[in-house]
């Protein structure tokens, strides 16, 4: 009777745990899926995640796409998109059916619209590693940014610092394991566009190359290096090409790796032994 009483009381508390206003809808269908995974989430309830984000600039809106998963990296995103608010409302559309954990403003503003614990809809089809389903075991940040002419607001960055070290911290995510889109899904995403990884690598959350670079020794083979690393070298030109988004971020079309390249590569590789 105690356990039935207090599932009820945690249920109710749920319901009620969501604001209302213009996402009044949203909600309520939010409402009605996380009840159904009330047992897991009761043991972390979001408002405990989002408080912990070292932010003063963020609120919970919550999207209705979502399973129920435990995160192990992290998937950095663009939006592609006008604006926060148009992301918002993507997240809310059953047709899309697409989703991420958290979107982040251009002012910085950080919204999380699904729990952690659950499966967002962000990652779509890829390899990074062996793992060809990334949605399950990731959380998908989406940087509103156009992809194309914007640039990335230091606000932001450092929005999403904050919350990568709170990711980082709960959920012990490894410094390789913060990854981007182009680097899962090479053949069709080079999200985030000319973004500054090495501002993230540099206080832990991925890698980066040193200073000075060495010449790669004789016999050293850029696809075995690659698939070390992560890519998927089934397509080695697209393996490449997401290479080049992430660390080279210049003549990002071709899949030649120069010999400035192949050092990049080598030193990238040197961090994954």
């Amino acid at each position: 009777m105690l356990k039935n009483t207090l599932t009820y009381l945690f249920i109710a508390l749920l319901a009620t745990s969501c604001g209302g206003g213009k996402y009044a809808a949203t909600e309520k269908v939010y409402k009605k899926k996380a009840k159904e995974y009330a047992a897991i989430y009761k043991e972390a309830p979001v408002e405990s995640q989002i408080a912990k984000i070292a932010a003063a600039n963020k609120e919970w809106i919550g999207s209705i796409n979502f399973g129920m998963r435990k995160p192990n990296y992290v998937m950095i995103h663009h939006t592609a998109q006008k604006d926060l608010d148009q992301t918002v409302r993507t997240f809310h559309s059953e047709r899309a059916a697409v989703s991420s954990h958290y979107v982040i403003g251009r002012e910085g503003k950080i919204v999380q619209m699904v729990n952690d614990y659950y499966r967002a809809h962000h990652a779509g089809a890829g390899k990074w590693g062996n793992d060809t389903d990334l949605n399950s075991s990731s959380i998908g940040i989406e940087l509103d940014n156009n992809g194309t002419t914007d640039p990335w607001p230091e606000v932001q960055i450092n929005a999403l610092i904050q919350l990568l070290a709170y990711l980082k911290e709960s959920y012990k995510i490894p410094q390789a394991n913060f990854i981007g889109h182009m680097d899962y899904a090479p053949t069709r995403k080079n999200d985030p566009s000319r973004f500054p990884w090495k501002t993230l690598a540099d206080k832990g959350y991925g890698y980066w190359y040193d200073g000075v670079l060495e010449t790669p020794p004789v016999g050293f083979d850029p696809k075995i290096a690659l698939r070390i690393i992560g890519f998927d070298v089934k397509n080695l030109d697209a393996a490449i090409k997401g290479f080049k988004y992430h660390y080279i971020q210049k003549d990002v079309t071709s899949a030649t790796l120069t010999e400035e390249d192949m050092k990049i590569l080598y030193a990238i590789f040197k961090k994954f032994l």
